[in-house]
């Protein structure tokens, strides 16, 4: 099996925004529909690891994972779920499943699980916080001047090679994990693990089990020794996201973590030395949960060694744009599109806009914005903010469309423009037209970009080409 190639069972625009990060990272991604696609791929290409969701039209993940029990160089299999069930989950893992997350897919965690739990995370080409890079080699590029973010790296550079807790705490959105990430980067562990743990996705028994590890035949299901993520982490970096999410009797069983650095697997009775940093994140307030009683006083002294709080970026005035002309810059590249700029209007948007996804919110709408821009300048209608002011459909000026496709064209907008009816199926051809032309004719960006398979694409231009109609 190779590590670097990675088998995705899953619809393709679920895929669309970690494809480009994985290819330039040197993978070889394939995507499939179904079980015969996938066992096709794996059997020629070897990948190092799969991920699937837990259904699509026609196939069940039980189906892959009925096959992988039977072959022991089967790769391991993730299951990528866009909602957490705590029984699907438990059942997954039962029938073999390497590991259950949630959805959104990340690239460094999926580069983590391609490379093994021993091996050390390499940061993302394009993870940012919003244009200049941190000064310290390694870790994410932190993009921001602003003095509420510069305080914050500050603190960071100076604890990072320490062993030291952090709680890193800030609205959703703001860039906590990635800052995490620049710890373990910037500290003399960063040859280590870097192990994240999501304490909100799992329930309190599974999530247990996920740190600590489990005996065969600890509970119904365990049918073979499991390895913690604090022993996956060991000699490096975990990370508990969402700390809060902790139910109380667990948070007992971590704090002894923190004060002994031992754990007990479940159901075993060897007590094993663990040598870890532990990095805590939260988006509520952890004071007032302790006043609730909904988190141990006891626990939030040991994770509030060093505090970094995250500034939301409503606070961090001018970085707003500074990130902006990052991320527009970032994906012309990823796409391959003409150079863009920012309209006036749209500057003067961004800059009333109370971002209240942060900059994860930011990141999303530029994305969004260059794509539907295409080369043309960046104006508030590309944001989409009103589903109603469509703007794939501007007028486009007359040497944009030379030869005998330009009259077809510009009817098409002037329809669009006066407010004509046009057919269903003429609207399909458009956006089908629009897609090609923003990817260059490539039909696998196209498809991702449309939200619909290779497979649909293609037979849609077949159609076409039966009826006399060539858009490519």
């Amino acid at each position: 099996m190779s590590t670097r190639r990675i088998l995705f069972l899953a619809p393709a625009q679920a895929v669309t925004g970690i494809h480009p990060q994985l290819r330039d990272a040197g993978y070889e991604v394939g995507i499939a529909e179904n079980l015969k696609g996938a066992s096709v791929f794996i059997r020629q290409s070897g990948p190092g690891i799969v991920f699937s969701r837990p259904s699509l039209p026609g196939y069940r993940v039980e189906d892959l994972l009925a096959v992988g029990a039977d072959d022991p160089n089967f790769p391991p299999v993730v299951v990528i779920a866009e909602k957490g069930d705590a029984e699907d989950a438990s059942r997954y893992l039962t029938l073999g499943a390497h590991d259950y997350w949630l959805e959104p897919l990340m690239f460094e965690k999926i580069v983590a699980a391609a490379k093994g739990p021993q091996a050390s995370t390499p940061a993302p080409p394009h993870s940012t916080l919003g244009g200049r890079k941190a000064q310290w080699p390694g870790g994410p590029q932190i993009v921001g001047q602003h003095p509420s973010i510069q305080r914050v790296l500050s603190l960071a550079r100076q604890v990072a090679k320490s062993k030291a807790t952090v709680l890193i705490s800030g609205e959703s959105g703001t860039g906590k994990e990635m800052f995490a990430r620049c710890l373990h980067a910037w500290s003399d562990r960063a040859g280590g693990p870097f192990v994240a743990v999501n304490c909100a996705a799992l329930p309190e028994h599974l999530l247990e089990s996920e740190l600590f590890g489990h005996e065969k035949g600890a509970f119904t299901g365990a049918i073979s020794r499991k390895m913690g993520k604090f022993e996956l982490a060991n000699g490096g970096t975990i990370l508990l996201d969402e700390i809060s999410e902790m139910d109380l009797a667990l948070q007992a069983k971590l704090l002894r973590v923190l004060q002994e650095s031992e754990i007990d697997r479940v159901g075993g009775t060897e007590t094993l030395r663990v040598d870890v940093r532990i990095l805590a994140t939260t988006n509520r307030d952890l004071e007032e949960w302790v006043k609730e009683g909904k988190f141990r006083q006891d626990l939030y002294f040991r994770l509030n060694v060093i505090p970094l709080r995250l500034p939301a970026l409503r606070e961090r005035g001018e970085d707003v744009l500074e990130l902006t002309r990052f991320f527009v810059d970032l994906y012309i590249r990823e796409y391959k599109l003409a150079p863009t700029v920012l309209s006036e209007e749209a500057v003067a948007w961004i800059r009333q806009h109370d971002w209240p996804g942060n900059v994860r919110e930011l990141q999303n709408l530029m994305e969004r914005a260059v794509l539907l821009a295409n080369g043309r300048a960046v104006t508030p209608r590309h944001f989409l903010m009103d589903s109603g002011d469509w703007p794939l459909f501007e007028e486009q000026e007359a040497e944009a469309f030379p030869g005998p496709a330009q009259a077809e064209k510009a009817a098409d907008s002037q329809a669009m423009m006066t407010g004509a009816v046009i057919p269903l199926h003429e609207m399909e051809r458009i956006m089908i037209m629009k897609g090609l032309e923003a990817t260059a004719g490539n039909r696998t960006q196209a498809a991702e970009l449309l939200g619909i398979s290779v497979r649909t694409l293609r037979n849609k231009l077949n159609e076409y080409r039966e009826m006399g109609i060539f858009i490519e």
